[in-house]
């Protein structure tokens, strides 16, 4: 099958989503008012609640979600064959993923700003706002101790991007300077920044930077988690007009352009699919299809993690709430254009059918190497680029996707450990949380393995949490959706689904866990099977209680559609 017929069909999908379902959304469910005062006005304190040109904060909230997971799911999954990979990450982009982020955007504007873990208390009650905050507190740890080991990872196979991935913050830094203190025109300062990314990823092709087998006592990939715990830690203290918010931006617009050159590298070349619609020939210990793929790819079709960022960071920066469908949705739909080309590229960058299964002789084969490998042919046959420096375009790529999604994920789980400490009686200012946060990443990263690689171990549990994740939030917004009248099937649909196949697989791998004798992994499922079932249970119990409640009203709404009915 040609590829490029799968590409036209994917990104028309996803597309016409954002261009007639979110207006749907932001129409008839959301509906928004341009005219609403957003916590970024009503709190602003030049720190966190910050008011934010909508394009700068998309490059923001997309770099944020995005992170190496759109690409490391769907290169995995596509063992049981490109169909069920390509149907999951378009219709989930589509009704799923940009529908939840745009949501959770929508819940935290219209409550001043308050994460979606606050929000459950309001919502659903006290006992479940604690569960919640386990579940959360869970997810994040192991984004941030997961990603920094695939970060590592790549720094240490693909020395090509040392210099472009810490070259970034420099440049981001500058662009943070020049927008926010010198009020530079906007265009002019993002052209700059993305030649002098580009120069980087250049330079770093010529000269790699690969460090000794032992540094400072430590293992390479070892040393590097330090120092990405380091920089991970200052960064999440700084305003986020300093460095998150302009290294969000302009990594953003590199990323979407290396994304085009994917792209158009598939159009010109027009490479063929050579992996099957639907593999029948699993190699030996693949699990089955249903329900893992709908946890293997969690980034790309719907993510709990973008929930958090949504109503984390995102929430508080949002200039108008109407921007809200531009950030929120089109972001899930960068996301979801990042894992159809993975998709693509890992199905149609091999020569045939028998190279391709030697990548994928076991489960969890595939990932970011495959991207890399297959991908560099294809930019190379596409475009011409050299094979080594489309690697390093490739790897860099994912390095600061995963980069700026743990420099979000480390503010996040600090203001959760905060939040958690408030319920506790006491307050924690942001270094003492910080310190707390980056502590037990590092015993996550650590304990296990010496090298660092120990963050790994829960890798098997990142897909369902995410999803699980995904439910309690679209459990609020069906909450919040029923108490003021408006219509909630659009959310409360998709969050059967995901609920489903996601408490399915939590059942499963505490099989797969129990056989193997995964003491740790066994116990961190059930603990997140009680608390997901448990928060469940109370949601449901809430939407119930919504029904036959007074209704809330949004009295800018209401007055809204009243003028327009005078009119």
């Amino acid at each position: 099958m040609n590829s490029v017929i799968l590409a036209v069909l994917g990104v028309g999908m996803v597309l016409a989503g954002y261009f007639l379902y979110s207006q749907f959304l932001a129409k008839r469910v959301f509906k928004l008012q341009p005219k609403f005062k957003t916590p970024a006005h009503e709190l602003s304190d030049g720190v966190d609640f910050v008011p934010t040109n909508k394009f700068v904060l998309w490059g923001h909230h997309f770099t944020s979600v995005a992170g190496a997971a759109p690409i490391v799911g769907p290169a995995v999954a596509v063992i049981w064959g490109w169909l069920p990979a390509f149907l999951w990450v378009t219709l989930g982009t589509v009704f799923f993923a940009g529908m939840h982020d745009f949501g959770a955007m929508w819940a935290s504007v219209r409550n001043k700003g308050q994460s979606i873990g606050t929000l459950s208390g309001r919502y659903i009650g006290n006992r479940g706002r604690n569960l919640f905050l386990v579940v959360i507190f869970l997810l994040l740890l192991m984004v941030n101790a997961v990603f920094a080991v695939v970060i590592s990872d790549l720094l240490v196979n693909q020395p090509t991007s040392v210099i472009p991935t810490w070259g970034a913050i420099v440049v981001a830094l500058g662009i943070g300077q020049a927008i926010y203190r010198f009020k530079w025109n906007l265009p002019i300062v993002s052209l700059v920044g993305v030649v002098l990314l580009y120069a980087l990823i250049m330079l770093g092709d010529r000269f790699p930077i690969e460090l000794p087998e032992t540094v400072m006592g430590l293992p390479a990939g070892a040393f590097w988690i330090v120092v990405l715990f380091i920089y991970a830690g200052i960064a999440s203290l700084l305003p986020v007009w300093m460095l998150l918010q302009p290294r969000d931006y302009i990594n953003g617009l590199q990323l979407f352009i290396a994304l085009a050159i994917l792209y158009v590298s598939i159009l010109v070349s027009q490479p063929t699919v050579v992996a099957p619609a639907v593999n029948t020939a699993l190699p030996e210990g693949t699990p089955s299809m249903v329900p893992l793929l709908f946890v293997t790819i969690a980034c790309g079709a719907i993510s709990g993690f973008h929930g958090i960022v949504s109503s984390g960071t995102s929430a508080k920066q949002l200039d108008k709430e109407t921007d809200s469908r531009f950030v929120g949705y089109f972001g899930a739909v960068g996301e979801g254009l990042l894992a159809l080309g993975t998709i693509i590229v890992v199905t149609a960058g091999y020569e045939t059918l028998a190279a391709w299964q030697e990548t994928y002789s076991a489960f969890n084969q595939g990932g970011i190497g495959a991207f890399v490998t297959a991908g560099g042919s294809v930019l190379n046959n596409g475009l011409g680029i050299p094979v080594q420096l489309s690697a390093t375009i490739l790897a860099t790529m994912a390095v600061l996707f995963a980069a700026t999604t743990m420099d979000t994920s480390v503010r996040l789980q600090r203001f959760v450990v905060a939040e958690v400490g408030q319920l506790m009686g006491f307050k924690l200012n942001t270094i003492v949380a910080t310190v707390i946060v980056l502590t037990a990443t590092a015993a996550l990263a650590f304990g296990a393995d010496p090298s660092g690689a120990g963050g790994m171990i829960i890798w098997p549990l990142f897909g369902t949490t995410n999803q699980i994740m995904a439910a309690l939030t679209l459990a609020i917004i069906t909450v919040m959706l029923i108490k003021r009248r408006r219509p909630y099937l659009p959310v409360l649909i998709p969050l059967l689904f995901v609920l489903t196949m996601t408490v399915y697989a939590l059942f499963v791998q505490i099989g797969q866990f129990y056989a193997a004798g995964n003491w740790l992994l066994l116990v961190l499922d059930i603990v997140i099977l009680v608390c997901a079932l448990w928060v469940v249970v109370e949601a449901f119990a809430a939407m119930a209680r919504a029904k036959n409640e007074p209704p809330e009203i949004d009295a800018d709404v209401e007055a809204a559609e009243e003028e327009a009915r005078v009119g």
